[in-house]
C-alpha cells in the first residue's frame, strides 16, 4: 500500500447529483473538498425525470445556466394513463412557491455536466477511486481509497459526505442497512428509440414529450410504466411491479414488450418503437439505514434511504439533502455544535414521509383513485396542493398535503371515491 496522505476538509463519496451540489456549495463556502468516485463519468444512471424543486437547488449550486443551455427535453408536467383513461398535472399550476418547469435529461449526460460544473468551481473530483475501508475520530475520519489505475493511499478529512447513491458505500461498510418496510418490487427498464405513434387511442390526446408518462396495467394496479422521451427522439422505459411478476423471466427484452403490449394506450404509442439497447433488472432497490448521520459523517440521497421511482422523487431528495447538509457542515467545521439529528434528519424525513404516503397510495389505489379523479369536477385549489407534491414540493408545510399527508390524502380519497 502507498503511504501517500491526502488531505482535506471534506471528503465526498460520489459524484452524481447530490456529491455535486454538495461539493460545489462547499467549496463557495471556502473548503477544500475532495470527491472520490468510483466509476467513469458520463456513465449509465436510472432516474431520468426530475422535479422543478431541482431547479433551485441547482441554481443555489450556480449551475442553472449550464443545465439551462444543455439542450434537454422540457418537462412541465407528469401524465396518467390507464386503459384509455387520461389524467395530467401541469406544474406550473401548483400551490408552493418556486420554478413549475425542468428537464427530462439523460443521467449520463446530465451528471457528468453538473460533476464538470463543480470542478469548473474549483472542486477536485477523482473518477475511478473507490473507498474500501473508514475509521472516524474525533478530528474526523481516516479513509482508505483505491484508484483502479495507481496505487492506494490515505485520504484524511475533517468530515464525510455519503453521496454514492445505490452503492451505499458508508451504510454498509458501518452495518446501518436496514430492511425497508416497502415489498421487494422490481424494475425492468431500458432507453429507446421511440419513434412515438401519436395517433393512440380515441380519448387520448396527442403524445406530450413535455411529461413524464406514468401508466397502469390493464389488469394489475400495482403494476405501472414509465415513459420519459428525450430531446433527441429517445426515450427511457420500464415497467414496476413486485418482484413476483417477473420470476422466471430469463429473456428481459420479451418480458417488457409482452407487458407493454398488454396496454391499451402504451402499447399503440410504442408500436413502431425500436428496443436497441440492452434492457436491465434492479430489484428489492426501496432501502432504510439505522441512521442518515454519525460522529463526522451524513449520509445524502438514496445512500440514506430510497422510496420507489414513481414519482421520480428520487433526484430531488438527494439534491434537498445536499442543501440542507451543507450549512450545517460549515457550521461543524467552524467549532459550532450541530445537532444533526434536529437540523438534519427530522427535516429531510419530513419530505420523505410526505412522499411515503402518496406512493403507498399510488400501490394500494387510493392515489391512483385521486389521480384520474373527473379532472372537470376537481377543486383547482386542491389539484394545485397535489401537483405541487408532484412537482417535489414535499418540504412546504403551508401546503395541507404535506403537513398532514396521511389524514388529507384520506379525506380527498373518500371525497373522490364518494
Amino acid at each position: 500500500m502507498s503511504n501517500q496522505i491526502h488531505t482535506a476538509d471534506v471528503a465526498i463519496i460520489g459524484a452524481g447529483p447530490a456529491g455535486a451540489i454538495a461539493s460545489a456549495l462547499l467549496n463557495r463556502a471556502g473548503h477544500k473538498v475532495v470527491v472520490i468516485e468510483r466509476q467513469h463519468f458520463p456513465r449509465f444512471s436510472i432516474g431520468e425525470s426530475l422535479l422543478p424543486q431541482c431547479m433551485e437547488f441547482i441554481a443555489e449550486a450556480g449551475m442553472l445556466d449550464a443545465v439551462n443551455n444543455a439542450g434537454f427535453q422540457f418537462k412541465n408536467g407528469a401524465a396518467f394513463t390507464h386503459n384509455g383513461n387520461y389524467s395530467f398535472f401541469d406544474f406550473t399550476d401548483k400551490f408552493s412557491p418556486g420554478p413549475g418547469t425542468t428537464f427530462q435529461v439523460q443521467r449520463a449526460t446530465f451528471d457528468h455536466l453538473l460533476a464538470s460544473e463543480a470542478q469548473k468551481q474549483g472542486v477536485e473530483i477523482r473518477y475511478g477511486h473507490g473507498l474500501t475501508a473508514i475509521k472516524f475520530n474525533d478530528s474526523g475520519a481516516t479513509l482508505q481509497v483505491q484508484p483502479d489505475q495507481s496505487s492506494a493511499y490515505q485520504l484524511n478529512a475533517r468530515f464525510v459526505l455519503d453521496a454514492s447513491g445505490f452503492g451505499r458505500v458508508l451504510p454498509r461498510l458501518l452495518d446501518m442497512e436496514l430492511p425497508s418496510d416497502f415489498p421487494a418490487r422490481t424494475s425492468v427498464f431500458t432507453h429507446i428509440q421511440d419513434n412515438i405513434n401519436s395517433a393512440v387511442h380515441p380519448s387520448l390526446p396527442e403524445h406530450d414529450r413535455s411529461k413524464i408518462l406514468i401508466t397502469v396495467h390493464p389488469r394489475y394496479n400495482d403494476v405501472w410504466f414509465w415513459l420519459i422521451p428525450f430531446a433527441n427522439g429517445r426515450c427511457s422505459m420500464g415497467v414496476v411491479g413486485e418482484s413476483h411478476y417477473f420470476d422466471g423471466k430469463e429473456d428481459l427484452r420479451a418480458c417488457l414488450q409482452a407487458l407493454v403490449n398488454d396496454t391499451t394506450d402504451l402499447g399503440p404509442l410504442l408500436r413502431n418503437a425500436v428496443f436497441d439497447t440492452p434492457v436491465q433488472k434492479l430489484s428489492g432497490y426501496a432501502c432504510n439505514v439505522k441512521s442518515l448521520w454519525g460522529k463526522n459523517f451524513a449520509l445524502l440521497g438514496n445512500a440514506g434511504e430510497f422510496l420507489d421511482p414513481v414519482f421520480s422523487s428520487g433526484v430531488t431528495i438527494a439534491m434537498k439533502s445536499a442543501s440542507l447538509a451543507v450549512p450545517l457542515v460549515n457550521r461543524q467545521l467552524q467549532g459550532d455544535q450541530v445537532d444533526w439529528e434536529q437540523e438534519y434528519a427530522i427535516p429531510l424525513k419530513r419530505g420523505v414521509d410526505t412522499f411515503r404516503h402518496y406512493v403507498s397510495g399510488w400501490y394500494d389505489g387510493r392515489f391512483q383513485d385521486v389521480v384520474f379523479f373527473r379532472q372537470d369536477k376537481a377543486s383547482p385549489k386542491i389539484s394545485g396542493m397535489i401537483s405541487s407534491i408532484l412537482a417535489g414540493y414535499a418540504w412546504d408545510t403551508n401546503n395541507p398535503f404535506v403537513a398532514e399527508p396521511g389524514r388529507r390524502l384520506n379525506a380527498l380519497v373518500e371525497l373522490c371515491r364518494g
